[in-house]
């Protein structure tokens, strides 16, 4: 069983004040869906094929909708050219309105 200690632990991390009914009743719960877990560890599954990964979602005839992502350097010139095309700016920053209040 998950110990006492280990229940006010996952309660201080995520903020929550626990009475001591509710650690009692938690140290069950936890323990139970960690036992679960365990009994999952135990089941054979090597001749299993696998039916669903979440990255190789998509569809094979559109391959160009995952891309990658990489840092291009511009030329010092073209960042210039930029902020001096900016309307408001300071120093080497463009100025822009405020998204949120």
């Amino acid at each position: 069983m998950i110990s006492k200690q280990d229940v006010q632990h996952i309660a201080k991390l995520a903020r929550l004040g626990l009475k001591e009914a509710e650690i009692k009743k938690l140290q069950k719960d936890l323990s139970s869906i960690l036992d679960y877990f365990n009994s999952l560890k135990r089941v054979d599954v090597s001749n299993i094929e696998p039916t669903f990964h979440p990255v190789e979602h998509y569809s094979k005839e559109r391959l160009d909708i995952m891309r990658q992502d990489r840092a291009e350097s511009q030329p010092e010139q073209a960042v210039d050219k930029l902020i001096a095309a900016a309307p408001d700016k300071k120093k080497r920053h463009i100025k822009v309105k405020a998204v949120f209040k």
